[in-house]
């Protein structure tokens, strides 16, 4: 199975503590977010656990420790930076700072680990598509060959983003398509992997790839494994990623990025954070009286194993 660190929120930047407690002491409580009083047991051992898929906007916060979990899984890291400063992004570090934070991961574990987010793609009156260009150009520039590729994705427009962001601005799909051949012009210019996220729109023409960001195909590239032929139905629509099972929460994390898909809101995201207790098996809160906890169903998906972990 793949376990994902940062699909509901930051983990890296704001629970390292309790991510590497939970790896050292082998096991994670998760609770269902859709039916919150079941409860998921998860063994972290490598024998069921093929790779751990981290997230993050910042990893500086557990760099000095990384090796505790690399040196025993394969794992694989989506770094997201992107265009905005705090007025979007008010925890995330500089994009100056997030480069070199980026250098010295891939001192750890390597380019082939790493892929970079420049995503969700949206349009500001400050955020204009010239400014995109000149953003990514920039970053292009620094980030070619220390990572394995790039993903970009177009913003959602979903209801609470309407609340959150009132300035942004709908996208055509003119706009789009601008967008996609400037920045598929630029990686070709740095020799910079670039694909889309989740959508059906077929990029090609620009040199850019489809979509499909945590593939077994790319998991097992990057560390030199081999998965067994598996068919999947993808994490959502137009995705091809393969199924993971996040450790996170939702509306946990502090960054208070206005454009989040994970929080409720930014004030919900605070009062949750101030649960947490590093040394809990769960992320926020505890097991309560009413709660129904199960084992995870866990299979190693290996091609040499076989594996299974279903108690």
């Amino acid at each position: 199975m793949i376990i994902n660190t940062g699909g509901r929120t930051d983990t890296v930047q704001y629970f390292s503590e309790w991510l590497l407690r939970r790896f050292e002491e082998g096991y994670v409580l998760v609770r269902n977010p859709l039916f919150p009083h079941k409860v998921t047991r998860y063994e972290l051992d490598p024998a069921v656990v093929d790779v751990v898929e981290f997230c993050s906007k910042n990893y500086r916060p557990i760099l000095p420790r990384l090796h505790e979990i690399a040196d025993r899984f394969n794992t694989h890291f989506q770094y997201t930076i992107t265009a905005y400063g705090r007025d979007i992004e008010p925890g995330v570090p500089s994009i100056a700072e997030s480069v070199e934070t980026l250098y010295s991961l891939e001192e750890i574990v390597g380019s082939k680990r790493i892929c970079w987010r420049y995503d969700p793609v949206l349009l500001t009156r400050e955020y204009t598509i010239e400014r995109h260009f000149e953003t990514f150009d920039w970053l292009a520039e620094r980030l070619a060959g220390h990572v394995d590729r790039c993903i970009f994705s177009f913003v959602e427009m979903y209801r609470k983003l309407e609340r959150n962001m009132p300035e942004l601005q709908v996208m055509s799909l003119d706009q789009m398509d601008e967008l996609a051949r400037g920045l598929g012009s630029i990686a070709q210019r740095y020799g910079l992997f670039l694909q889309t996220c989740a959508t059906d729109i077929d990029y090609s023409a620009y040199g850019i790839h489809e979509s499909g960001c945590a593939t077994l195909d790319i998991f097992g590239a990057a560390n030199d494994i081999e998965f067994r032929k598996l068919k999947h139905r993808g994490m959502r629509k137009h995705c091809n990623c393969f199924e993971m099972r996040d450790i996170g929460a939702y509306d946990t994390c502090p960054n208070g990025c206005r454009y989040c898909y994970a929080n409720q809101s930014p004030e919900r995201a605070r009062e949750n954070f101030k649960q947490h207790d590093p040394a809990a098996p769960m992320l926020i809160g505890e097991l309560g009286p009413g709660d129904e906890l199960k084992q995870g169903q866990q299979k190693s998906l290996l091609a040499t194993s076989q594996l299974r972990l279903d108690l």
